[in-house]
């Protein structure tokens, strides 16, 4: 995956994880659990073009998110299993590009993705059953074993506490200080990105230009759901 030129941010000495920034004016599409279909004609077009299994694969979630009762920590174990096993593919490989940011529904439906696509497809399926978007931060870190970058999601069940970490490499969901693999880097969360400095703090970077591709997600992400509807 890429991180354009943002490796740059990088901090030489050791840096704290950062705690979800609640921000202002958040644009995530709001979907409940028991609102929460996918449509016939969503699900024609991802059979068509991904074969039999993307229809199955899709209405398994669809499945999970109506369906999942307990406690956040199950919820959290729950979506973490389910995404856990879709194969990591590189977006040059999958998508034919260089850094693609998947729908949920292009990540199940085709089976796979890359980093990003495991944490962005968590993120939202999270707030479907809902957890409030502000404990969930999409986290750019450094995975220093594999010393290229990764994205993970993070959760904190109240502020101030220690994030815990759902990641596509490492099934057990671990708070941030058990993995000291990772060398956090900035964070997204709803329509603000911040450079991962301090603990429960961060400085605001960049401007709409590193937001692009997260926009463009949430486009599509609201065209797939409109098609739908008007197609009722």
């Amino acid at each position: 995956m890429a991180f354009g030129g943002l490796l740059a941010l990088l901090i030489r000495k050791p840096v704290r994880w950062l705690l979800p920034v609640l921000v202002a004016a958040s644009v995530v599409p709001v979907w409940t659990k028991e609102t929460f279909v996918i449509g016939e004609r969503t699900l024609r077009l991802m059979e068509k073009r991904y074969g039999g299994e993307a229809r199955a694969r899709l209405l398994a979630w669809q499945n999970l998110v109506r369906g999942v009762e307990g406690d956040e920590r199950y919820k959290l174990e729950r979506v973490n299993r389910f995404f856990n096993t879709m194969a990591f593919v590189d977006d040059e490989v999958h998508w034919k590009k260089a850094d693609y940011w998947a729908t949920p529904i292009e990540f199940l439906a085709s089976a796979g993705g890359d980093c990003e696509d495991f944490a962005i497809a968590k993120y939202f399926t999270l707030i479907k059953l809902g957890i409030e978007e502000e404990r969930l931060t999409l986290t750019y870190v450094k995975a220093l074993r594999l010393n290229k970058a990764h994205m993970v999601l993070t959760y904190t069940a109240i502020p101030g506490a220690e994030p815990m970490v759902l990641d596509n490499l490492v099934d057990a969901i671990r708070p941030s200080s058990q993995r000291t693999d990772l060398l956090p880097v900035y964070s997204l969360n709803g329509s603000g990105l911040w450079l991962a400095k301090q603990r429960g703090k961060g400085k605001m970077i960049g401007g709409s230009e590193r937001l692009e591709r997260w926009r463009d997600l949430l486009d599509r992400m609201t065209n797939e759901m409109e098609q739908d509807e008007e197609a009722l």
